[in-house]
């Protein structure tokens, strides 16, 4: 991610697709924050606040601002769906 845009990956341990998603990122050496919602309750949250839904996984792009603020730019729910969009926007 060349611009500098920070990617955070909305989780649960039982979604295949989020497996998916996490083992194409580490093996394409992409450096993202795994957010496991099944941990944290508030992280369930952060989900539903940025996407509206609790489906995993979430992928959410942010970029950051001045002073530090960070803001996001784009979210993706489903990783196999959104393959080829995820991965145009990890190229950019």
């Amino acid at each position: 991610m060349k611009d500098q845009l920070e990617l955070e990956l909305y989780t649960r341990p039982t979604c295949s697709d989020c497996q998916d998603a996490k083992t194409y990122l580490t093996s394409n050496s992409v450096h993202y924050t795994d957010k496991d919602v099944s941990k944290d309750l508030s992280l369930e949250e952060e989900l539903k606040k940025i996407s509206g839904t609790r489906v995993v996984p979430m992928l959410a792009f942010y970029k950051k601002g001045l002073l530090g603020q960070r803001k996001l730019v784009k979210h993706f729910i489903g990783f196999n769906q959104n393959k080829q969009e995820i991965v145009s926007m990890l190229k950019k």
